[in-house]
């Protein structure tokens, strides 16, 4: 659509485009004017003339009508407003022709999870993917992507032309991974994705093979198991900083001669991000073996076989809530109104805090297991297994709730997980009797911190208990919580039996009162009954 502002070139341009139409239907009658001019020179020179006037005189008219009704037009306020609206309206049908909705899986992280602090979304060393693509802090890095790519060629004795010819095949099923236009243009979006993709998988495959095994040096800057690692570990693991996984299971294929195979990136995927579970300590090979034969796979595992377009922190997440069938929701609220309920800000409460369950009688037990999420509750004791709090974990958590809370396929576990933490942790006292019991183990400063992170983490996020996994346990807690005799029985335990001292003196009270009793009674007797 062409939008024209300038008053005196719209009045230009539709004299044009009459002057077209005369001109195209003069020429249209010019054989008959011929031959009649031949036959009778000077009556069809007169007829010639007047027809020639006549469309002048026409044309005119018509170009005034419309210079007058163009001049009343673009003369009303509106009428800028009025090719504004259009123009977006025009916009927003291109986008509805090329929807991509449903391939939709690398999303921006929502304003009300930034916080105000992008240390935790935004990468710090290293992008990957067009949403930060070119940042001037980010830049060093490209020359080691360029090192990466070298490596790759020359390891595989390739050229460029194969890895861009086969990135071109799948650039448009790559954008529409991605929330918005991309600015970048084709050749800067394959190259893109060459750079990207080869950088990671050499990083995939230098953690688990070794960076020696494939051409670099020992005292390499980036590839090497060093320091800088888990920062970048921390970069990659982020929502806006992600690459499809079909482009790197084919770009790992074109190195392995197999350019269809698929799965290996997503085995890779979990041992590099290994050291990044906020379980109590990274995964020994036994328990790897566990993982695979639970999950089904051995050399050949692709969990999202039937879902194109996902990335690393998908895989990541999925290995996260692995194994064992996880307790369906339950409904709190009547059946009627679940079809019309919304989730509510104030319906994120699904327990009480640690302090003031103790307060009623229940009791904390560690599990061993390293399934983070799996937590029970049985004969008045909630057990859960031990939670790693590093300087990551806040990080690594938002990025699971903002992914979550953007993907329409994606269940709810983690954040459910985490608003059950936010409610069980109100104070440092929380945070540090769970860490008396062996629940959490924090490399943070203090407790003040742990127990921080954990109420910010879910401060704007807008959660329906009834869709937490964890709700029927927290209505079992909270029916305990609840009933009057286990508070008292908890006041007396906590009151008199807390120390042998205290058990000391309690027997000492109750024997006094024993023998006051006993005093008083045979007193009263034989004043009643004298011998």
């Amino acid at each position: 659509m062409v939008a024209v502002f300038n008053k005196d070139l719209l009045s230009w341009y539709l004299v044009t485009l009459k002057l077209r139409e005369t001109l195209e239907s003069g020429i249209a009658t010019s054989p008959n004017s011929a031959t009649r001019s031949i036959e009778f020179p000077e009556q069809s020179q007169q007829q010639l003339q007047k027809h020639q006037q006549e469309p002048l005189e026409s044309l005119q008219i018509t170009i005034k009508d419309d210079c007058e009704k163009l001049e009343e037009e673009t003369n009303s306020p509106d009428f800028e407003w009025v090719i504004s609206i259009k123009e977006k309206l025009e916009q927003a049908r291109q986008d509805d022709v090329a929807c991509s909705w449903a391939k939709l899986s690398i999303y921006r992280v929502p304003h009300y999870l930034r916080e105000g602090d992008d240390k935790a979304i935004v990468p710090q060393i290293v992008s990957l993917g067009p949403y930060h693509h070119g940042r001037r802090r980010l830049r060093q890095m490209e020359r080691h992507k360029w090192r990466s790519l070298d490596h790759v060629l020359k390891r595989a004795n390739h050229s460029t032309k194969l890895y861009i010819d086969s990135m071109k095949e799948i650039e448009e099923r790559a954008r529409s991974c991605y929330e918005g236009p991309i600015s970048l243009s084709s050749n800067e979006f394959v190259e893109m994705l060459i750079l990207d993709g080869c950088f990671v998988l050499e990083l995939f495959r230098g953690a688990t093979q070794g960076f020696k095994q494939l051409g670099y040096p020992r005292n390499d800057p980036i590839f090497a198991m060093r320091g800088s690692m888990h920062s970048i570990q921390r970069d990659m693991i982020m929502l806006e900083n992600q690459l499809p996984l079909f482009v790197l299971d084919r770009l790992l294929g074109l190195q392995l001669g197999d350019p269809e195979q698929k799965g290996l990136v997503a085995k890779l995927v979990l041992q590099f991000f290994d050291p990044l579970m906020p379980t109590d300590e990274p995964l020994t090979n036994s328990d790897r073996t566990k993982l695979e034969s639970s999950l089904g796979w051995k050399t050949t595992f692709d969990p999202l076989s039937d879902q194109g377009g996902l990335h690393c922190l998908d895989v990541f997440r999925r290995s996260l809530l692995r194994t064992g069938s996880q307790p369906t929701p339950k409904v709190w609220i009547k059946r009627w109104s679940h079809a019309n309920r919304v989730a509510d800000k104030r319906r994120q409460q699904l327990i009480h805090c640690v302090t003031e369950l103790r307060d009623a009688g229940i009791k904390f037990k560690k599990r061993k297991t390293d399934r983070f999420w799996d937590i029970k509750f049985k004969n008045g004791s909630l057990q859960m297994p031990r939670l790693l709090i590093h300087d990551g974990t806040k990080s690594l958590f938002l990025n699971l709730i903002a992914f979550e809370q953007c993907h329409l396929d994606c269940g709810n576990d983690i954040t459910s997980f985490v608003i059950f933490m936010d409610n069980l942790i109100n104070s440092p006292s929380d945070v540090g009797y769970l860490h008396y019991c062996g629940i959490i183990e924090h490399w943070l400063g203090s407790d003040a911190e742990v127990a921080d992170l954990f109420n910010r983490l879910c401060q704007e996020v807008v959660f329906d208990i009834n869709d937490s996994y964890l709700s029927q346990l927290s209505e079992d807690v909270n029916r305990y919580y609840n009933h009057r005799w286990n508070t008292w029985r908890a006041s007396l335990k906590h009151n008199y039996f807390s120390n042998p001292w205290a058990i000391v003196s309690l027997i000492a009270a109750v024997v006094l009162l024993l023998l006051t009793f006993a005093q008083t009674f045979y007193s009263a007797y034989d004043f009643y009954r004298p011998q």
